[in-house]
């Protein structure tokens, strides 16, 4: 028959990795069966309730700390209780060489003791996390949200106040990064190099970074975002300034992106930031449909193993004429479905908003077929233009009114076509189109405003599908369009590359770009939180302090808000 024991601490805090191993220390106890050590939340006592060690009678809150020993006699248990100081005391001894230094109580005590620290770690439970995350940027430093349970209203407000100051939080929820060769939270020890990642995710990080490594290449820095970053709610705030932190720094000369499944507005924004880089990107968001294998300075992998090895081996030669870029819309208007499937399936990631009557997911869906809005691709030979007509495939009227269409408004700044030779198509496509095409052009370079285009009036792209033994004549189709000023490609493919390149998505606004200089100095952080990542810090050389952490006024609420109502009066 055994007892149960149990001793609640009323206000007491230990981080989970304390608490983990002085229930493995109950547990090796003479007599002891089974032991629970935990905060008592109704999850926790729910976990202890499963595991027959929740007492009837026990009186505990959400911030005291619940001990219970099973044990084979009254006396094994009291014994047990009775050593839970010494096993305390025994664990951080042993485990942490500076114990007996002095340990600040408080964030900006830490900072006194150490004012060259940069980063803040928080590890600290979640209803407590964005206090301490928002304490760390109002001193100035960068932050590591290990911690996860923060609210997404938190989370925007903490990255928006960090984005205005220059500063980074990475995270909530962030498990992975690794600043200037220093690893934080679950981070491979990996060497120095090149290559810089952005991640949000930080098992898919550690997968990149690592096989890297393996690889014979080594990371410049892998700045972790937390994985609710690239949600539309967001915005991916720490990807963008991620990005742009690796784009200025002069040792990152290949950039991997991964992210899971990123909103695919958010998506469209990191693309365009990517290739706005000017550096070789390597972007891998898993279960999002890449646009192409490659468009100019992209890599598009298909695994996190691919990734690392196209970051370390990838053919980075850019084979597509640069040219100004474009800032207004495309309108595609396209005889075969597959291929105006094909482009948008292609153009919907680094083209935003897209739009078309035959539409892969329900927000790109063209309410009026018979009117373009933003980007749009128009498949012609959808029913809906097919009452009373002949195919466009044979008969280019139905385009050529909406060429013109298209191009009286201002706004357009390229048009895209397909030409489809062989058999039972109409005889010379380009004949008839070319003509069009110099009369539209013609137009548009005689009544637009300077201001409202920097290129050549409007640009006309075609995909032209055909062999040579078609009776069109491939080649001369060809010549009639490219002589017209037409760019011609003989892949949807190869169009999609070129037009993604050619089209400027804004980027966000950097109130303060993060500094490189810190990210580039020898790390020094402050823990605050999970003991373990201090212990990590020091066994790789960084400078760190560990904050000895309470929940303010012992976790009761009540008294916490009154303290922090009477601290704000105080400052103001």
């Amino acid at each position: 028959m055994t007892v149960v024991k149990w001793e609640v601490r009323a206000g007491t805090y230990y981080d989970s990795v304390v608490l983990m191993q002085l229930q493995r220390g109950l547990l090796g106890l003479p007599g002891v069966a089974d032991a629970g050590v935990a905060m008592a939340t109704p999850a926790n006592k729910d976990l202890l309730a499963a595991n027959h060690l929740l007492p009837e009678n026990v009186n505990a809150n959400s911030d005291d700390l619940l001990i219970v020993v099973k044990a084979e006699n009254d006396q094994s248990a009291n014994d047990a209780i009775g050593q839970v100081d010494e096993l305390l005391l025994r664990r951080k001894s042993s485990n942490s060489p500076n114990f007996f230094d002095f340990r600040p109580r408080s964030l900006s005590a830490a900072v006194k003791q150490l004012p060259e620290a940069n980063w803040v770690l928080v590890s600290v439970p979640g209803r407590y996390a964005a206090g301490v995350a928002r304490e760390a940027l109002d001193l100035g430093k960068h932050v590591f949200l290990y911690s996860d349970n923060v609210s997404l209203e938190d989370e925007i407000s903490l990255k928006k106040t960090a984005r205005e100051k220059g500063l980074l939080v990475m995270g909530p929820d962030c498990g992975t990064a690794i600043i200037n060769g220093i690893g934080l939270g679950f981070a491979n020890r990996v060497r120095r190099g090149s290559i810089g990642v952005v991640g949000a995710s930080g098992t898919g990080t550690q997968a990149v970074t690592a096989h890297i490594h393996n690889l014979g290449a080594g990371i410049s820095h892998a700045i972790g975002t937390g994985g609710r970053d690239l949600k539309s709610d967001v915005g991916a705030i720490t990807a963008h300034q991620a990005l742009d932190a690796l784009a200025r720094d002069d040792e990152t000369k290949v950039i991997v992106l991964i992210s899971k499944p990123p909103s695919p507005d958010v998506a469209t924004g990191l693309i365009a930031a990517a290739q706005g880089t000017g550096k070789p990107v390597v972007i891998y968001f898993i279960g999002y449909p890449p646009p192409a294998r490659k468009i100019g300075n992209l890599q598009f992998a298909i695994s996190l193993s691919e990734a690392a090895e196209l970051a370390v081996n990838g053919n980075w030669e850019l084979v597509i004429e640069r040219k100004l870029p474009i800032t207004n819309y495309l309108r595609g208007l396209f005889s075969g479905g597959t291929l105006a499937y094909e482009t948008l399936l292609g153009l919907q990631a680094s083209l935003s908003p897209i739009y078309s009557n035959a539409p892969i997911t329900t927000n790109q869906l063209l309410e009026d077929p018979l009117r373009s809005r933003a980007h749009t691709i128009i498949d012609l030979g959808d029913e809906f233009f097919m009452v009373g007509r002949l195919h466009p495939m044979i008969d280019n009227d139905l385009r050529i009114r909406r060429m013109k269409q298209e191009a009286a408004d201002s706004e357009v700044g390229m048009i895209l076509f397909d030409v489809v030779l062989g058999e039972g198509s109409h005889p010379d496509p380009a004949g008839e189109l070319v003509p069009v095409i110099r009369e539209i052009r013609e137009k548009r370079l005689e009544t637009r405003e300077p201001a409202l285009s920097r290129v050549e009036g409007l640009e006309f792209v075609a995909v032209v599908i055909g062999t040579d033994d078609d009776p069109q004549n491939l080649q001369a189709q060809i010549d009639q369009l490219r002589e017209a000023g037409v760019v011609v490609f003989r892949t949807a493919t190869e169009a999609v590359e070129y037009v993604s390149l050619r089209f400027v998505t804004s980027k966000q606004s950097y109130l303060t770009p993060v500094n490189l200089d810190q990210l580039k100095q020898p790390l020094a952080a402050i823990n605050v939180g999970l003991e373990s990542f201090y212990d990590s810090l020091l066994s790789q050389g960084a400078q760190a302090v560990h904050v000895e952490w309470k929940p303010p006024a012992s976790g009761n609420e009540k008294m916490a808000a009154l303290l922090a109502k009477m601290k704000s009066k105080k400052e103001n």
